[in-house]
Order: structure tokens, then sequence, then C-alpha cells
């Protein structure tokens, strides 16, 4: 089911976010920015996420248009779900987001409790 924008954005990050904001819609965006994946291996990758949710969120993503979903008529039922044309346009974001997090998380990882990176003088 196709949901209506009616929304008005102050600034087009604002409609970037409304699609891949929330705390799983962009980790799944991101394990798919490496290959396709099915619903089973999204268990293993992110364990604190509940079937629910996980469905919930496929489901949010592929009616937004972002990734696809293919089943296989085979017993048993194989789903496999990948990322469509338009969330294929995402990459080099979903890279440089990655990117920035590793930079992020090293920076903070040499930093004392007092927010001076280690070695610096006081």
């Amino acid at each position: 089911m196709k949901k209506q924008s009616t929304q008005v954005h102050n600034i087009p990050a604002e409609a970037t976010l409304e699609v891949i904001g929330g705390k799983w819609k962009l980790l799944i965006l991101c394990y798919l920015n490496c290959g396709s994946m099915r619903s089973s291996e999204f268990r293993k990758e992110i364990p604190d996420i509940s079937q629910k949710i996980l469905t919930q969120v496929l489901r949010e993503l592929e009616d937004d248009g972002l990734i696809t979903r293919t089943i296989y008529n085979q017993v048993p039922p194989k789903v496999v779900y990948e990322m469509s044309e338009l969330g294929k346009s995402l990459k080099s974001i979903l890279d440089q987001l990655g990117e920035w997090g590793e930079h992020y998380i090293s920076v903070h990882l040499n930093k004392n409790p007092n927010g001076d990176k280690e070695g610096d003088p006081a």
C-alpha cells in the first residue's frame, strides 16, 4: 500500500531523513548496499531487531521504493531483498556515512574522559 506524501519539507534533506531515518532503516539499507539478503540473514546480522519490526521496516522500505522483494516459488519459500534502482542511488551516501562513522569512532576512541586526545598536553 503506497502512502501519499502531502508533507511539505523545509529542506530536501528532511525528505531524505523521512525515508531512511529511524532506528533500523539505515542499518538495513547499509547491509543491502553490500548485496541482497534474506530475512533470516538480517536476523543474524541484527539480533536486537524483532521479526515483527524487521517485517514492518522491510515493507516500509519496499513501499518507499528503496528495496525490492523477490519471492521464489519453492519449498520452503525463499524471499530475497535487494536495493531497487532508487535505493542504489543511495550507494554513495551510504558509503560516505560509513566512512564518517569509522572516522567518528576512531576519534572518540582516542579521547580521554576530559574530551582531549590522548597524548595532547592539557
